[in-house]
This record gives structure tokens, C-alpha cells and sequence, in this order.
């Protein structure tokens, strides 16, 4: 093992140790988490909601360290939430105009945009594998957005959008922050078809609908509060 590899691994033993609040020797040595090192790997970019000047929440395309950031959008009322399609071309995100939350698309550097829905609040847009295609989650106001909120698909092309999940047993609950699998026959999604918020996978037209994460406790003591899950992410094999 080279001198860099037993460096990141005696380093990560050390942190397992001081997140756990003692090195003293009767404790059972950390085991050490391997990472791999890549040497003088090229920062990639990523795009990113913060505020300007103004205090507006804006798009930024900046590299992994913060470097090179450059301004994409410059909305009167704010702009979050963006994704980027797969095939690197376009951008979806969210835009508040008026009291709505709108769904924009645009090019990679904010160039060409246009409104693809501007009626309610729309939330988390997220790309097919085809970089055609989106889905994304439509709340009703006055509530918390995850929990009266359906699931919409849309070709970004033409234009033409229909609910997800129309089946009349899926309709009676709410279904929130969908994920598309990498390889696109699955989505994630966060229901509460099964009392508390919780997160499902089903086929992309919701057949086969499962809930896959159940947790340890119902309530947390500590923060009294029940336990909620939110926000799954795929990993790339779609596993």
C-alpha cells in the first residue's frame, strides 16, 4: 500500500475515534474506511441555488471547490431547485413568479428559457435518462408540500404532461419527490400510503409500488417528534 493510501486510512481511523468521543485503549480499535485516492482528477462542474447581491436566490454554475462560479439566472423573485439533464444539454428548475412556483427549462448557461408550467406549486423537477422527459411534484397551497402533493410526468418537447399514480386506490394518498432511477423503469417517491411519510419504489407507471425503508422507531423521543423520511437518491447502478 502506498504512502498516500495508509495516509487517508490512518486519518479516517482517527476521525472514527474522535466522532465517538474517546481514544483511550480499552476501546475496540476504529476499523479503517478505505477510500480511494484519485490523483489530479479534473473538478467537475455542478449548478447550484444560493442568493446574489440581492438576497435572491439565483442559479450558479461553479466548480466542485466554489471556483469559476458564474451567474445563470437573474429572476426578479428567486429560482431554485435545478436539474441538470443527463445528456448535459438542459436545465430544469423552479422559479417564483407571483405567488406560483413555476416550471422553467433553459440551456446548460440559462440561455433560451421558457415557462413549462405556470399554474400552483411545482417542486423538484427530475430527469428520464432520455433528457426528454420529466417528472416532478405538484403541492396544493396552505399545506406542507410532501403531504398533499401528486406526482406529474411531461415531455419537455412537446409539452404534454399527465399525473402519475391514477390508479383510484393511488389517488387517495399523497405522493411526493420523485427520483427516477438511472436506468429509468423505477421511481422513488415518498408516500403515505402507509400512515407516515415514507419512502416507496414502484415501476415508472406505479405498478409494483413498495415500501422500502422502514425504520428503527415510529417517534423519536429525544426531538418528540414522529419520524418522517424525504429526499430519496439513487445510486448509480439503480440499486
Amino acid at each position: 500500500m502506498d504512502t498516500k493510501r495508509c495516509a487517508v486510512l490512518l486519518i479516517c481511523s482517527l476521525v472514527f475515534l474522535v466522532l465517538n468521543g474517546n481514544t483511550g485503549a480499552e476501546e475496540p480499535e476504529a476499523e479503517p474506511v478505505e477510500i480511494e485516492v484519485i490523483p489530479n482528477r479534473p473538478l467537475r462542474e455542478v449548478v447550484v441555488s444560493h442568493t446574489d447581491g440581492n438576497g435572491v436566490l439565483q442559479l450558479y454554475c461553479m466548480k466542485e471547490d466554489g471556483s469559476g462560479s458564474r451567474q445563470l439566472t437573474y429572476s426578479d423573485h428567486g429560482c431554485r431547485m435545478p436539474a441538470c439533464s443527463p445528456d448535459g444539454e438542459r436545465l430544469a428548475y423552479v422559479q417564483q413568479v407571483g405567488h406560483a412556483l413555476s416550471l422553467w427549462i433553459s440551456n446548460l448557461d440559462g440561455k433560451n428559457s421558457r415557462v413549462l408550467t405556470d399554474e400552483g406549486r411545482n417542486l423538484l423537477p427530475c430527469w428520464l435518462p432520455d433528457s426528454k422527459h420529466i417528472v416532478w411534484m405538484k403541492s396544493e397551497p396552505g399545506h406542507e408540500p410532501s403531504r398533499n402533493s401528486q406526482i406529474h410526468l411531461m415531455n419537455t418537447e412537446s409539452g404534454e404532461s399527465r399525473r402519475l399514480f391514477t390508479d383510484p386506490e393511488q389517488l387517495k394518498f399523497s405522493n411526493s419527490m420523485p427520483v427516477v432511477s438511472p436506468k429509468g423503469n423505477q421511481i422513488a417517491f415518498v408516500s403515505n400510503r402507509s400512515g407516515a411519510m415514507r419512502i416507496w419504489v414502484s415501476n415508472l407507471n406505479g405498478s409494483n409500488a413498495r415500501q422500502i425503508s422502514k425504520p428503527e422507531m415510529e417517534y423519536h423521543q429525544a426531538i418528540k417528534a414522529p419520524i418522517e423520511q424525504k429526499v430519496p437518491a439513487w445510486s448509480p447502478d439503480s440499486k
